[in-house]
């Protein structure tokens, strides 16, 4: 989880020009396929964007849940007790996968928007040489 928000923080920190990504397709190393499987990385962008408050929220309502106890569950069915840790692994698994392939398309997307920021930079160079 750390790792993600780490890896969001950076995206929103470098990428000061969104609309560098557009019509730039991701580079298959590391990069998790997009769901569309034809987005730009500009899309992906806006994806990742709109994600994170939804991680961040989910997370803040599970802790807000957590806190508020468990009083009124007490009276929880043997049947369905005995399942609970096996239903809880494959959703944290789950969550892991996602967190990890969204960590990875957002390092993917910041990576190559420093490699078209220094694309640029060496066309400016050359121009002005």
């Amino acid at each position: 989880m750390e790792q993600y928000f780490s890896a969001t923080q950076k995206m929103e920190q470098e990428v000061m020009f969104p609309s560098l990504l557009r019509g730039v397709f991701p580079q298959q190393e590391g990069a998790a396929p997009a769901a569309g499987g034809h987005a730009d990385l500009y899309e992906r962008y806006q994806l990742l964007k709109a994600i994170k408050p939804m991680v961040e929220k989910g997370l803040a309502s599970v802790n807000d849940q957590s806190q508020t106890g468990t009083d009124s569950n007490t009276a929880l069915d043997e049947g369905t007790d005995s399942n609970l840790e096996e239903r809880l692994s494959h959703h944290v698994n789950g969550l892991q996968q996602v967190l990890t392939d969204l960590t990875k398309n957002t390092k993917a997307l910041t990576r190559r928007y420093s490699q078209i920021l220094e694309q640029i930079n060496l066309s400016e160079e050359q121009s002005s040489s």
